[in-house]
């Protein structure tokens, strides 16, 4: 918590945040709260920042933002960036600060376990779906143009590139199977933008066919006019966001981490096309969604970090390690790099 505003980014290379104060505004005590997130909460987080300053522990606060690939939002903390909260598309961006000594170790010690959002892989098309994608199998057929981010930069992409993965292991594929289905998927691909907004605004500006993408960023193009459609499909993966309170944070931040995952919230993060993280919560009708009324179907299979990767701690170093300062290579950095397809940076 700060008793000023202040900008929250710095220069480190290859990071591009962007800033500012939210339009959330509170009362004139100037108490600021900082909040570094991934790039898809940008326009999420709006009503929370202004349904919170209606809470007694809310009164009176405001919101300085920072929003960029989230793995870039990371190290850009422990580079100096300030931050009272941070909302990160995985666990090892949360996991870095607090091996920087920037988040307490036992952050995930809450009813959620830390996470605070979560939504599922789809796949975004054109306007009546054209191409008729409709499984992952679709994708790697001759032609079909996938824009994805760069899984280098961006925690959205490595779930994308997991669920892809799953689809071949989780119905009794072998990782060579897997490997050879993920060097097509790669193969078909044309574009891999730094962050999920940035494939979102790729794909928007008529590039692809297909882009892989959470689901409530689908909602919020469909939301926002864009000509699109998105097909939830058969078996994908469930996308699970952490936040998280820095150490030098005061009781207001612990306050707005508590408030996220309140049913208000997450029924405000809903409206926005986040599935709910806890029970109870009143689900409106969501423009943009499929079926409004009904706008978190389930899918067929939905697989798990946890339960079908080991969680994140064993599958970061082996899927996406980039082979450095005795790091492992990743078996998808090393695909990357075999096809060619290591993206935007």
């Amino acid at each position: 918590m700060k008793t000023s505003i202040k900008v929250a980014a710095v220069a480190v290379a290859g990071v591009l945040a962007l800033t500012g104060c939210s339009t959330a505004d509170g009362s004139d005590s100037g108490e600021t709260l900082d909040i570094n997130a991934f790039s898809v909460m940008e326009a999420a987080n709006e009503p929370v920042f202004a349904d919170f300053q209606k809470t007694d522990a809310g009164d009176g606060v405001e919101f300085q933002t920072s929003y960029g690939a989230s793995g870039d939002q990371s190290r850009a903390v422990v580079a100096g960036a300030d931050a009272d909260v941070v909302h990160y598309s995985l666990e090892t961006d949360v996991t870095r600060l607090v091996d920087e000594g920037l988040v307490a170790k036992d952050w995930k010690d809450n009813a959620t376990d830390g996470i605070a959002t979560s939504s599922v892989v789809v796949f975004v098309v054109r306007k009546g779906n054209p191409d008729d994608i409709q499984t992952w199998d679709d994708l790697v057929k001759p032609g079909v143009e996938i824009i994805t981010p760069n899984p280098g930069s961006s925690g959205s992409a490595r779930w994308n590139i997991l669920a892809a993965w799953a689809h071949i292991t989780g119905n009794g594929g072998s990782e060579a199977d897997a490997k050879a289905f993920m060097t097509k998927l790669l193969g078909n691909t044309i574009a891999l933008p730094s962050s999920g907004r940035d494939a979102t605004t790729a794909f928007t500006q008529g590039n692809g066919d297909v882009l892989l993408s959470y689901e409530n960023e689908a909602i919020l193009a469909k939301q926002n006019g864009q000509d699109v459609d998105y097909v939830v499909p058969p078996d994908t993966l469930l996308i699970q966001n952490p936040a998280a309170v820095t150490t030098d944070a005061d009781d207001t931040a612990q306050a707005f981490l508590d408030f996220m995952t309140s049913p208000e919230a997450q029924a405000d993060y809903a409206t926005s096309g986040f599935r709910p993280v806890v029970d109870g919560v009143d689900i409106p009708e969501v423009e943009g969604a499929n079926d409004p009324s009904d706008p978190f179907p389930a899918p067929d299979e939905l697989f798990t970090i946890d339960d079908d990767f080991g969680g994140w701690s064993e599958a970061a170093d082996k899927f996406f390690g980039d082979g450095e300062d005795g790091n492992p290579l990743g078996i998808i950095t090393e695909l990357q790099q075999q096809t060619g397809k290591v993206g935007e940076e």
